[in-house]
């Protein structure tokens, strides 16, 4: 069954477009979505066949940290462990368009984590559609860059998304174009943080240096 297609606005989302990508998603539905870096793969946490279709389309095995994308710090703080240190370099950087590799808590189903390192990607993106899909939904989806194997850049219009993926994925939803560069990824298991992939993010914020 090929995808359902929304254009959805990224500044202003229609309530009742939000409405049915909502409601596609919790039917154990996987969405492309934009974000604040790029177009990504989605879907709720808790649907591990989901899960598992989306790791076979990104070709990737369970080393790969899948990332949850939240609302904000206070939904990080109950599916990652956060102290006072990290929730202050969080609060400086959120939203925007990062992912911080921390240790889940239990919250999180085991088969998401780093099977070696208990650990997961957490995100709370700048981006109002995403967001809004986000407070719809009324939980975090877990996500993973659009980029397919073979590919050097992820993809970024929805009708080419449509066209390599309409009859893999539930939902794609056009909110423009939202560029190709990803999010700069930050292990703040450790401190100081830990530089794993400079992206789009700014790495002042973290006394970082591009290597």
């Amino acid at each position: 069954m090929a995808a359902r297609y929304l254009s959805i606005h990224p500044d202003d989302p229609q309530p009742r477009l939000l409405a049915q990508a909502a409601e596609i998603v919790c039917d154990d539905g996987i969405v492309a979505l934009p974000t604040d870096s790029c177009y990504a793969l989605g879907c709720r946490l808790g649907d591990k066949e989901a899960v598992e279709r989306i790791r076979h389309i990104r070709g990737l095995d369970n080393r790969h940290h899948l990332t949850l994308m939240c609302r904000d710090l206070s939904e990080i703080a109950q599916f990652a462990r956060v102290d006072n240190v990290q929730y202050r370099l969080l609060k400086a950087a959120t939203p925007g368009s990062y992912v911080f590799i921390l240790e889940g808590t239990r919250e999180l189903p085991r088969r998401v984590l780093h099977p070696k390192r208990k650990t997961i990607g957490l995100r709370v993106p700048d981006h109002k559609l995403a967001l809004a899909l986000l407070a719809e939904l009324g939980e975090p989806l877990l996500i993973s860059t659009l980029m397919l194997p073979d590919d050097e850049l992820p993809l970024t219009e929805a009708w080419e998304i449509q066209d390599r993926l309409g009859d893999f994925v539930e939902l794609i939803i056009d909110g423009g174009f939202c560029g190709t560069t990803p999010t700069t990824v930050i292990d703040l298991t450790d401190m100081p943080p830990v530089l794993v992939r400079a992206g789009r993010g700014p790495l002042e914020p973290f006394g970082l240096e591009q290597g």
